[in-house]
């Protein structure tokens, strides 16, 4: 890792300091990143009516959900003692949205970063996206994105975190990445904010002898092909199902198309047999998995003990690949642990919640007495005769 952060520290001042020419340098050698108004149409025809019409798709059922949290981000305003507090909450100013372009085109991201962004009011929203496929750049123009880069990597980071002559400097970063990805927004964090570092995908099954073992088996495979690093991990209360998930397993790899990376992921599955679903639920909360599935009878009885996980998938019919395609929620999830201390990308990241207050002289009488004590506490003389000046009689 040391060795990844000297690398991409290098890259970031480079196109710190030389701009443009230091991202093409460690990029394509074109003139323009931008990816034009005549190339966005190019990319449209060369999209198929179906895949257009199931990115829209996509896209109304994420603004849907993105709609029903914003409105729980509210204004407010409370007057008590002749104190005025309140809240505004209003739009970040400009969004970075990296969508990554390795091993497989992933529009879905470009519409789970920028659909809430611009649900926030985000007022510019700019792409970068290395090995861009057509698909991907509908998805970001159907989103709504204002600018589109093909360029990516720890370069395209930089570049947005500082701005270039092509790529205008934004306020915050968000999307995933590889691991240097990922490095290079650790390291621009503070000058320009970032949503979570992300790791290798993850997903924990909850399952009990009701559960159906086709679905588990394929649902552990899904999450394996993402890449080489992804883990998957069944945790059930029947040594049954356990035994024929793995059988099941065995045969859907043997007709698998993606084999080059489900060759490697597959040594990241994990079968663990418990004695009770409630110790299911005591490895789950452990885990803090990226996705949990709780494939079990009667799933809603467990759904409150369940606290730490990115997004969760209740019951059988609920696979983590509606989720990542076109359910609604996000897909865009903490991963490796922190889930602990977050959840997934929403609407909230695109905001700032502003406070204010306005205070009388009344309230400022009935608060000094607290102020000009802890003031003298932490030995703030200044603090202490703000106070004091404002409340003596006059």
């Amino acid at each position: 890792m040391k060795k990844i952060n000297q690398i991409v520290q290098k890259i970031i001042e480079d196109v710190k300091d030389n701009g443009d020419f230091a991202v093409r340098n460690y990029s394509i050698d074109l003139s323009s990143f931008l990816i034009t108004k005549e190339e966005i149409n190019k990319a449209y025809k060369k999209v198929g009516k179906e895949t257009i019409s199931a990115l829209k798709f996509a896209k109304k059922n994420i603004e849907f959900f993105a709609r029903q949290q914003l409105k729980q981000l509210k204004n407010f305003e409370v007057n008590k003692n002749g104190v005025t507090l309140g809240q505004r909450v209003i739009p970040i100013g400009k969004i970075g949205v990296y969508v990554p372009g390795g091993n497989y085109p992933l529009p879905s991201t470009a519409l789970m970063c920028i659909v809430p962004a611009k649900l926030a009011g985000v007022k510019e929203i700019i792409v970068c996206s290395p090995k861009i496929k057509p698909e991907t750049i509908v998805a970001a123009d159907i989103a709504g994105a204002d600018k589109i880069f093909k360029i990516g990597g720890v370069q395209a980071i930089a570049a947005m975190a500082y701005g270039t002559k092509q790529v205008p400097k934004v306020d915050k970063i968000v999307g995933p990445g590889n691991i240097y990805v990922t490095a290079a927004k650790k390291a621009v964090y503070g000058d320009c904010g970032i949503d979570l570092p992300a790791g290798p995908s993850e997903v924990l099954v909850i399952a009990d002898r009701f559960s159906d073992c086709r679905f588990i088996a394929s649902d552990l495979i899904a999450q394996l092909e993402h890449d080489a690093n992804s883990v998957a991990i069944l945790v059930t209360d029947s040594k049954i199902i356990a035994k024929k998930v793995s059988d099941e397993i065995r045969m859907m790899l043997k007709r698998n198309e993606n084999t080059a990376i489900l060759g490697k992921s597959i040594r990241n599955l994990k079968i663990n047999v418990v004695k009770t679903v409630n110790d299911a639920i005591k490895i789950a909360n452990d885990a803090k998995p990226e996705h949990l599935e709780l494939l079990v009878n009667n799933p809603e009885k467990y759904v409150n003990k369940l606290v730490n996980y990115g997004s969760l998938f209740i019951g059988e019919y609920s696979a983590v690949a509606f989720g990542d395609y076109c359910s609604g929620t996000n897909h865009v999830l903490p991963t490796s642990g922190a889930a602990k201390f977050s959840g997934g990308l929403s609407i909230r990241d695109f905001v700032k919640f502003l406070t204010y207050q306005k205070i009388s002289r009344s309230g400022a009488i009935k608060l000094s007495k607290a102020a000009l004590i802890m003031s003298r506490i932490e030995g703030l003389e200044n603090h202490n005769r703000s106070v004091r000046i404002r409340t003596a009689k006059q």
